[in-house]
């Protein structure tokens, strides 16, 4: 017996396409149907990719052939699935902290930029515009924001949080602070391999009742290495705060810095660079600028690597005696130190707020091979 195409895509019009609302004709899951005498061979796309949305279509078409059409006829059915793509979600793997909005890394390439004096002013400068700060401080070796928040006598204490015994953060001058100097003697090393660098770090993290926080400060060591690798895979990081001086030498490790933020395996925002230290002025010529470090080296990388510039510190002794005493200097109102630190922190604000516009939740970084650490990028 001859078959007709015409009444293969009527009987075809009484099988409904999966999920589609519609029969598998017009919804033109059908693309093709040939006839060769008594054979049929029916192209059929779906959208739905399970095995019994799949095994059904293909059972129906048979049956509706057989017994609308001709009983004998032989078919063969070819059915593809055209599932539409998930949209790809950048999902936060790592643990959020409840409560905790913005998780924000101050990082440099090197020691001795003044990257805890920036952490712990910007700290302040926020919790002075009236956002809700925390400060944790990750410099396991050397801990430095219990001196310059004049809390190094204090001890966290353990209080009782839905039934979990958690630390309270240390508090000053409206910012929540958490450093492993804390529970350490001023004159204790702490000698300690990464596994236990890593694990009082969580403790830190997700052992505290931060409570509710706009920004969560973390005060990173030097360098790149395995503090840095353990915070951003136990953690969502919102973004990164590069630190440098202007000369040559320090921009050197900043855009290493830099670098690491930007692997694709950890692939953390990076909001800007900081110049600190960009100029020196002394107290009796606050007018003149002194170069002594170069001029605008930082400021010069940042327009390379196309990453914002996010303003100058001053070299002023106020601001290292301000450390010391344990009161940041961007408490000193109407002074040329509380206006830098403000045109500071308004621009990672600013930064912060495109990046979360613009952008989807950071990852907490899974690294299973070294291939994500690697200095060269392999082809």
């Amino acid at each position: 017996m001859k078959l007709k195409k015409a009444d293969i895509l009527k009987a075809l019009e009484k099988i409904s396409a999966p999920g589609e609302g519609q029969n598998l004709v017009e919804s033109g899951s059908v693309t093709n149907v040939q006839v060769f005498g008594d054979e049929v061979e029916v192209d059929v796309t779906i959208k739905n990719p399970s095995l019994q949305a799949k095994k059904k279509t293909e059972v129906e078409i048979l049956k509706i052939i057989h017994s609308e059409v001709y009983e004998k006829a032989k078919i063969k059915v070819n059915l593809k699935v055209d599932a539409p793509a998930k949209p790809k979600v950048n999902q936060i793997k790592g643990k959020p902290i409840p409560g905790i909005q913005n998780i924000i890394a101050v990082a440099s390439g090197k020691g001795g930029v003044g990257k805890s004096t920036v952490t712990a002013n910007l700290a302040v400068t926020l919790a002075k515009m009236g956002f809700k700060v925390g400060l944790l401080d990750t410099d396991i070796y050397g801990p430095s924001m219990p001196i310059m928040f004049d809390v190094a006598a204090e001890k966290p204490l353990s209080i009782n949080v839905d039934g979990k015994a958690k630390m309270k953060p240390i508090e000053n001058y409206g910012v929540k602070l958490l450093s492993i100097g804390f529970f350490t003697q001023p004159n204790q090393a702490v000698i300690w391999r990464g596994p236990m660098a890593a694990k009082a770090l969580n403790q830190m993290i997700f052992d505290a009742h931060w409570g509710e926080l706009d920004f969560l400060l973390l005060d990173l060591p030097p360098g790149t290495g395995d503090i840095h690798l353990s915070i951003m895979q136990s953690l969502p990081v919102t973004g990164a705060v590069v630190v440098s001086t202007p000369q040559e030498i320090a921009l050197a490790d900043a855009r290493k810095g830099v670098a690491m933020f930007q692997q694709e395996a950890i692939n953390v925002p990076v909001l800007g660079i900081v110049e600190n230290m960009a100029y020196f002025t002394p107290a009796e010529l606050p007018d003149n600028k002194y170069h002594i470090f170069g001029k605008n080296g930082a400021k010069n990388l940042s327009e390379d690597l196309n990453v914002p510039f996010l303003g100058e510190i001053p070299l002023v002794q106020s601001i290292r005696e301000a450390g010391d005493v344990g009161r940041p200097a961007a408490l000193q109102t109407a002074t040329p130190t509380e206006e830098a630190f403000e045109e500071l922190t308004k621009n990672v604000v600013q930064e912060l707020v495109r990046r979360n516009t613009d952008l989807p939740p950071t990852e907490a970084i899974k690294i299973t091979t070294m291939a994500g650490c690697s200095a060269v990028k392999k082809k």
